[in-house]
């Protein structure tokens, strides 16, 4: 642990090593912060100055909206705008794409979702903030949708921020994996987790086993090898499952294992949205040696059609994930 590494101090460290964006993506990490540190604030309190429940309306893609998911959004969409670096972005929140004024030839675009795990925040569970960025077509208006039919090996830095017992930030600029703490006396995100690597292996599955009988009959297969106890001694993976896709993976990246969301009666194309939740999180257990896949094919490759396209995925550990694809495809390891 380097408890005396601050975020800006780190990134700037980062651009001397890797100059290509310097001066530009240390600005829009450190709003990222920034907006973290005020949606921490607003979330730690929420209860008391009435941001909890339901606002009676449905998103973009069709959840319903809670209040801390409309002011998750509009302090993010802020956050970035406020850069000047920003062209356009893509919310869950947001039907349409949303060009910041004035900036509409900057180089960037910002896919993210500002409060991911929404339904967690009336019980004080955990929540968080998936972002991804990509650079902006310069022969595209900001706000062609034909600037976000991009893969994700395009993004040139990638994260989340987990609200939890502690605040924790995790990003990467595609040389490594780091994760910061919120020292909430200081208002500064530490160095906490320094080259985050994912364990090849693990011993526990995140997925919403509620859907098991609607699930193709390998994806069964592949829980019920998973928890049957196997020769040797190895025993059975055990199941957790928080609710929050942030925090079902970053247990998986610390300690192994992996989280999956296969297609099920009600999303037959999966439920999770490629730009925002799938290619941001891919890019982070790729740069930790991890794998993110579609059950058919790497996360990464697949080219969104669309700015809510829903696709499958399984993420973490290599083998863990390279075992889901298996199933996947013939039913047995």
């Amino acid at each position: 642990m380097s408890s005396g590494i601050t975020l800006t101090r780190h990134i700037l460290e980062q651009e001397q090593r890797y100059p290509k964006y310097a001066g530009q993506l240390s600005i829009l990490l450190n709003q990222v912060a920034f907006g973290g540190k005020i949606l921490a604030r607003e979330i730690s309190r929420a209860a008391l100055i009435g941001k909890l429940g339901l606002v009676g309306e449905r998103n973009a893609t069709g959840d319903a909206q809670k209040k801390l998911d409309i002011f998750g959004n509009e302090i993010m969409v802020a956050a970035f705008a406020e850069t000047g670096l920003v062209a356009s972005i893509v919310s869950e929140e947001l039907g349409e794409i949303e060009t910041v004024p004035g900036a509409e030839n900057a180089d960037y675009l910002v896919c993210m979702d500002p409060l991911d795990g929404s339904s967690n925040t009336d019980i004080n569970g955990s929540i968080g903030t998936i972002f991804g960025i990509l650079p902006r077509r310069k022969n595209l208006s900001a706000a062609d949708p034909q600037q976000y039919h991009r893969t994700g090996t395009e993004q040139v830095i990638a994260g989340y921020i987990m609200y939890s017992t502690s605040t924790v930030l995790v990003y990467s600029m595609g040389h490594g994996v780091y994760g910061f703490t919120l020292d909430r006396d200081l208002g500064e995100f530490l160095l906490s987790h320094e080259n985050i690597r994912c364990p090849a292996r693990g011993k526990i599955y995140s997925a919403n086993v509620s859907h098991y009988d609607e699930w193709d009959t390998n994806i069964r297969y592949f829980v019920d090898d998973l928890t049957r106890p196997k020769a040797g001694g190895k025993g059975a993976y055990s199941l957790r499952y928080s609710g929050a896709l942030v925090a079902d993976f970053h247990r998986c990246l610390l300690e192994g294992g992996l989280y999956f969301y296969p297609p099920d009666r009600g999303h037959k194309s999966g439920k999770l949205r490629l730009l925002y939740e799938c290619s941001p999180l891919g890019f982070i257990a790729e740069q930790a040696g991890g794998a993110a896949s579609s059950g058919q094919q790497r996360i990464l490759d697949i080219q969104a059609d669309s700015i809510h396209q829903r696709v499958p995925l399984a993420i973490g550990s290599v083998e863990d994930v390279s075992l889901y694809d298996t199933f996947v495809r013939e039913g047995r390891a």
